[in-house]
């Protein structure tokens, strides 16, 4: 009673300052309440909601408390890419503690040590210039040189690494073969499942603690190394979001589907280890958005302010309502609009692009209202999306699909016939285009993982009812919660989002989306025959017996009959998109057969042959977006070289069907099980000109 009376008496002589006083009790209980939270409550929601596999550890090391680890998916074995080169860099300066290596020693780069991706050394060096084992390692770590990195191999051995990494207690870190260079592998079914290397989250961490603690090697090696990782040259990830001057040791890695992240925040509360392996990731980008990125990103800053409380922004604006966005509302959407405002307002209002739905963006909401004489309520509607025009989900605007689709892709001349065929594929078939007649082939009846070649298939079926009935390309596609949730390669089309079928197929075949095979298999599967009920001709979900048919299914089942009329007598689908599944296989062989008989289908060579693509989607709330699709297969930057798709997996390799032009003569490449992206092209390319001389 007391208090209320002494409250009482404050309120009736100075509101603000209880206002005040308020509203620092509620930022204190606020506050208190979110430190409150465990590592786990703070990381799991963000890794729940991204679409791809990913395993974390974090580890205090300073403490030794309960409170002081995190680890999600721990000792699951992950795909590493360039992570791994630490790992070998540990490796490196053991054997130089150990004398067995000199890191001054002068090595001279040859021009067949070259190999493509990451780093400085193969496109500014020439061959001859020398380079110290210690400079090599120091490029390998700061700029993910690929080529540095298999010079430090060749100094040190390729399968020393993974012996020393269990013999520290790691014995799932491995470095498996050299960088683009598979056919060195040391553990080739490693190789297969997880790429150029593997780990778990709680090994990598361990590897950290060990080099910061100086247990390792020497106490100057490990600093040597901790200097280098200081020193890496990318960003993104760990460091992206955590406060100004904070530095972090660390090593990133990506290739396709994955990325990771492992290294040490030195914050003011201590060392704080961290590592963060993704992949299988729907979000395949490279961009420093990318989603695998972004999560990585914040799961660094949730550890940082789990151990450095006084660091944490705990203001969270609302969540989100529906697609009538009004203030308080947050996300991506809001982020859109926030861009779009930008772009279409005059002056500009120079939003923040924030995600949050606050004064400034109704205000700009207000303005835009009145421009364009809608009612002023500040509320996004129906109207307001209309009188928006396209929304722009980048920095960037996206250009209208008409800029898009007129422009047309410089090509080059086609080389000489001329030199043998150079070959890293498992299997390879050439064919000829007239008549689907495989003419020349190595393991090319061999039923394999295929990845995204699958959706030659799943685009011949959709335009075989087109040649059929025109009118389905005019059909509307709604896309669902399952096909947005797809994981993969993507065509970035939104559930709710609808398009024509007519564009959604340069979605499946340009940018390889996942996302949009699923899509079209719903939309046409409930008009096509069930399985068979022995499931012969069935997808892994094709039962039935004991639960209803969905519309992939029946796709599904469709796909294998259609396999079968082909004489496609070494395939068998599970799925339309072409994620690895269990007795999902075709062979080189087969897809010949299917290639020609494809691109025998009205539309089916326009389709595949196009460089890229733009298109407007729309939702039901009445938003509109511009998206660009453009076409995976690089052969079409050459003179004579047509499509028809490309498709990478873990298990498959880097696969590769398309169709070349010499004179009068159309042949069929099919290249499945190269040893990267880059390799299938040449693959392809040396093939075909060792044809066109036969």
């Amino acid at each position: 009673m007391a208090e209320g009376l002494f409250l009482g008496r404050i309120r009736g002589r100075n509101g603000a300052v209880v206002r005040a006083f308020a509203a620092v009790i509620c930022w204190i209980v606020l506050s208190q309440a979110v430190h409150a939270q465990s590592l786990a409550e703070r990381i799991e929601p963000l890794i729940k909601g991204h679409k791809g596999t990913v395993a974390v550890a974090i580890k205090h090391l300073s403490r030794d408390d309960k409170d002081a680890a995190f680890a999600y998916r721990g000792d699951e074995p992950m795909p590493t890419a360039s992570l791994i080169k630490l790992a070998v860099m540990v490796e490196t300066y053991r054997q130089a503690e150990e004398k067995k290596v000199d890191l001054a020693k002068s090595i001279t780069l040859a021009e067949n040590d070259k190999v493509p991706g990451s780093g400085i050394l193969t496109p500014h060096f020439s061959a001859g210039m020398s380079l110290s084992l210690r400079d090599a390692v120091r490029l390998m770590m700061v700029y993910s040189d690929n080529t540095a990195t298999n010079l430090v191999l060749d100094q040190i051995g390729l399968k020393s690494t993974a012996d020393s990494m269990e013999k520290l207690g790691f014995p799932n870190t491995k470095i498996h073969a050299k960088v683009f260079r598979r056919e060195t592998s040391a553990f080739p079914e490693r190789s297969k499942k997880f790429g150029l290397g593997s780990t778990t989250s709680n090994e990598m961490v361990g590897l950290l603690a060990k080099i910061h603690g100086k247990q390792v090697v020497s106490a100057a090696a490990c600093e040597a190394m901790l200097d280098h990782l200081r020193a890496c040259d990318d960003r993104t990830m760990l460091p992206a979001l955590l406060p100004d001057g904070v530095k972090v040791a660390h090593k990133t890695g990506a290739v396709s589907a994955i990325r990771t992240d492992a290294g040490v925040i030195e914050s003011r509360a201590g060392p704080i280890a961290i590592c963060v392996l993704t992949a299988e990731n729907s979000d395949q980008r490279w961009t420093d958005d990318n989603a695998a990125k972004v999560l990585g990103a914040k799961i660094a800053r949730a550890a940082y302010d789990y151990f450095n409380p006084e660091s944490a922004n705990h203001e969270r604006g609302p969540a989100a309502g529906d697609a009538a966005l009004k203030r308080g509302a947050s996300g991506p959407l809001v982020a859109d609009l926030q861009r779009t405002l930008n772009a279409r307002l005059s002056p500009s209002p120079e939003l923040a692009i924030d995600g949050e739905f606050g004064p400034a963006t109704e205000a700009a909401v207000l303005a835009l209202q009145r421009k364009h004489e809608r009612a002023a309520t500040g509320v996004v509607d129906e109207k307001t999306w209309s009188a928006l025009g396209p929304i722009a989900t980048g920095d960037a605007p996206v250009p209208d699909p008409e800029v898009v689709n007129a422009a047309r892709r410089k090509r080059i001349a086609e080389t000489a016939l001329d030199g043998p065929p150079l070959v890293t594929a498992a299997a390879w078939a050439i064919g000829d285009a007239a008549s689907g007649k495989v003419l020349w082939g190595a393991d090319d009846e061999k039923p394999r993982d295929i990845a995204s070649t699958t959706k030659i298939m799943t685009a011949y079926i959709v335009l075989k009812l087109a040649a059929a009935n025109a009118s389905v390309l005019d059909e509307t596609v709604t896309f669902s919660q399952r096909a947005d949730e797809t994981p993969g390669s993507t065509a970035d089309i939104r559930a709710g989002e609808s398009l024509p079928v007519r564009e959604l197929i340069y979605g499946l075949m340009l940018p390889s989306g996942n996302d949009a095979a699923v899509a079209l298999a719903e939309h046409f599967g409930d008009r096509l025959a069930p399985p068979d009920r022995d499931n012969k001709t069935g997808g892994a979900s094709g039962d039935t017996n004991d639960k209803p048919i969905d519309a992939v299914a029946r796709f599904v089942a469709e796909m294998n009959r259609e396999a079968a009329a082909l004489g496609m007598t070494h395939s068998h689908f599970e799925n339309p998109h072409g994620l690895t599944a269990e007795g999902h296989r075709s062979s080189a062989g087969d897809l010949v057969r299917l290639a020609h008989a494809a691109l025998a289908v009205p539309r089916f060579r326009d389709y595949v042959t196009t460089y890229q693509r733009g298109c407007t989607v729309t939702h039901a709330s009445g938003y509109r977006r511009n998206v660009v699709w453009r076409n995976t297969n690089r052969l079409l930057s050459i003179e004579g070289y047509g499509g028809v798709k490309t498709g990478t997996t873990m298990a498959a390799g880097a696969c590769l069907v398309a169709f070349a032009r010499r004179g009068d003569r159309e042949l069929i490449a099919v290249i499945l099980g190269s040893t990267s992206n880059d390799a299938r092209y040449v693959d392809a390319r040396n093939l075909l000109r060792w044809a066109w001389g036969n």
